[in-house]
């Protein structure tokens, strides 16, 4: 089986940054990928938007994030991983990158994840994570279309994101 391709086209206006430009994404969804995590991977981008930002190549490549900001040199800047990965991956991620971003969802998985690992998880340098509510994961997959013209707003940590029949808001929390 093959990936189903989905093309977005997302003007980011990140108010606290002061980062304001607009994006034309190709995102792969793996056979084995729901569209959810593939809405929540475009919202990790959306959250850490770069010229240089890129996804990686995919559920199936352990050695990659989901998505990571590189150097000129090629030294990973940022690395974002989606979901719930072992500790082990962020560890040997923190060796690799200078910072390391998580979004994880599904609230019932990701507290029990979070209770086993939150106090390994703190002595990692650099890592920043944030969860996301259910009905906000829900909110942000109506959204999906193999085709999308998004406008997202990003201001006091929540992020709006919207089409031309659809509104959208999500709050991550940031848990460390």
């Amino acid at each position: 089986m093959k990936a189903t391709i989905y093309r977005a086209e997302i003007e980011v206006s990140d108010i606290e940054r002061g980062y304001y430009e607009t994006h034309s994404l190709t995102l792969a969804r793996h056979p084995s990928e729901t569209e959810q995590r593939l809405m929540v991977r475009l919202l990790a981008f959306v959250m850490h938007a770069h010229p240089k930002l890129e996804f990686g190549r995919g559920l199936s490549t352990d050695d990659e994030p989901d998505l990571w900001l590189r150097d000129d040199t090629g030294a990973i800047d940022l690395w974002i991983d989606v979901g719930l990965p072992d500790e082990r991956r962020l560890r040997r991620a923190a060796g690799r990158a200078r910072e390391l971003a998580l979004l994880i969802y599904g609230e019932r998985a990701a507290a029990v994840w979070w209770n086993k690992n939150a106090r390994a998880l703190a002595r990692l340098p650099g890592l920043a994570i944030w969860s996301l509510k259910d009905a906000d994961s829900a909110s942000l997959t109506s959204l999906a279309a193999r085709s999308m013209r998004l406008q997202c707003t990003l201001q006091e940590g929540h992020v709006t994101l919207c089409d031309a029949e659809r509104y959208v808001l999500v709050e991550p929390e940031r848990l460390q």
